[in-house]
């Protein structure tokens, strides 16, 4: 994802120092790789964080905090990391004077290259103001939710349940109908027509399920992640649990028998337990 965003800037007309911890490959023609985060903060004015969890997220919010002579002044954290860690990494760069916009994005890589990738962030007036430019190289699609870091989180976490929710109840119903003699495409094309439609019978069935390429560009690791940080976030909250915890329970044993398979290949974990 880090790397179809930074090709999104660069596409900007946006000059873009990069640094991915895989190494300077996945680095997009038009990007300058740099050896770490503090090289980044050093040569940018605006950091954007593309990375798997909120301890990322707070490392290098703290590697940049620490830099001596960097010329960055704000953050976009287009990861996603629950409400309280986005609070904390907030709190943590203020201390450094450095502005914090909470930008969790939904869509996958496949949205990200067309631009059509869903960007909701939160933040102060004058932080969203200032990395404007740069939320606008993202993506065509932007979503202000809200005036605080964390509630972009909320947002996004609230999305993953349900895209993760769908996509477990859909792969247990078209299991139910292929086993009773129907066939997929047809189910699929009913139900797109029908009060069961979802993003999961529209797009993730149709493109990776049907034709068997699984490659959606997410993970089911990622996933269990996600709706793990919404369950303890509802929790936290004192909201209800019921549908949440069945949900997160059946996306940690997929993640457990295949850690790091495609998110879309639940449909084989739950036709075949």
């Amino acid at each position: 994802m880090g790397a179809a965003l930074a090709a999104n800037l660069v596409g900007a007309g946006l000059a873009v120092v990069a640094h991915d911890a895989a190494g300077p490959e996945r680095c997009p023609p038009g990007a300058t790789h740099v050896g770490d985060a503090g090289q980044v903060a050093e040569k940018s004015d605006v950091v954007v964080f593309s990375l798997p969890d909120g301890t990322a997220s707070e490392q290098v919010a703290r590697e940049i905090a620490g830099t001596p002579g960097r010329r960055a002044a704000h953050v976009v954290d287009t990861s996603t990391i629950g409400v309280s860690a986005a609070r904390d990494v907030a709190a943590l760069l203020a201390e450094s004077g450095i502005g914090y916009v909470d930008a969790p994005v939904s869509g996958g890589v496949a949205g990200a290259r067309a631009r059509t990738l869903a960007v909701m962030y939160s933040g102060t007036d004058d932080a969203c103001e200032r990395v404007g430019p740069v939320l606008a190289g993202l993506s065509d699609r932007r979503h202000r939710v809200g005036d605080r870091p964390g509630l972009a989180q909320a947002l996004k976490l609230a999305n993953n349940f349900l895209s993760a929710t769908a996509l477990a109840a859909t792969s247990e119903a078209v299991a139910f109908g292929v086993a009773a003699g129907l066939d997929m495409g047809t189910m699929l094309t009913v139900l797109n027509a029908a009060s069961g439609r979802s993003a999961a019978t529209s797009d993730k069935f149709p493109e990776h399920v049907l034709t068997g390429r699984y490659a959606s560009g997410f993970t089911n690791s990622l996933m269990s992640k996600d709706v793990r940080l919404y369950l303890r976030s509802v929790e936290d909250q004192g909201g209800p649990t019921a549908v949440g915890a069945v949900t997160a329970s059946i996306w940690e044993r997929f993640a457990d028998a295949e850690p790091g398979a495609d998110f879309t290949r639940i449909f084989p974990f739950v036709q075949h337990p």
